[in-house]
């Protein structure tokens, strides 16, 4: 019963990673490392092309092995976050345009502290 449902998790996780990949706000990475996780429960061959991606396979097993998040990953996300708070900030109305910077704040705070690879 339960393979199904993290085969599930896992597309949807996928699909908001590309979605992700367009959207600034929504991060691709660890969705990711989640659809990984998933499908390492439901689906190993769905997994290990995952983990075979040139693109998100080395980020996974970055995070897999060490707990740590790329140096340009992490200088990406400053970046793309900045943009969105900035982006809030002039065009939301009060008090909704501080939402993306405390929302970077956060995410920016915990990231940095995670290890660099």
């Amino acid at each position: 019963m339960k393979r199904p449902v993290y085969r599930a998790l896992g597309v949807v996780s996928v699909v908001l990673g590309v979605i992700g990949a367009v959207l600034p706000l929504l991060p691709t990475t660890p969705f990711m490392i989640l659809a990984a996780y998933f499908f390492a429960r439901s689906h190993p061959e769905w997994e290990a092309r995952l983990l075979a991606h040139p693109t998100v396979g080395p980020a996974i097993r970055a995070w897999r092995d060490h707990g740590a998040i790329p140096l340009l990953a992490k200088r990406l996300a400053t970046l793309l976050m900045a943009i969105s708070a900035i982006g809030g900030l002039l065009t939301l109305p009060s008090p909704w345009c501080y939402l993306p910077l405390a929302i970077g704040v956060c995410v920016l705070s915990w990231m940095w502290t995670r290890p660099s690879v």
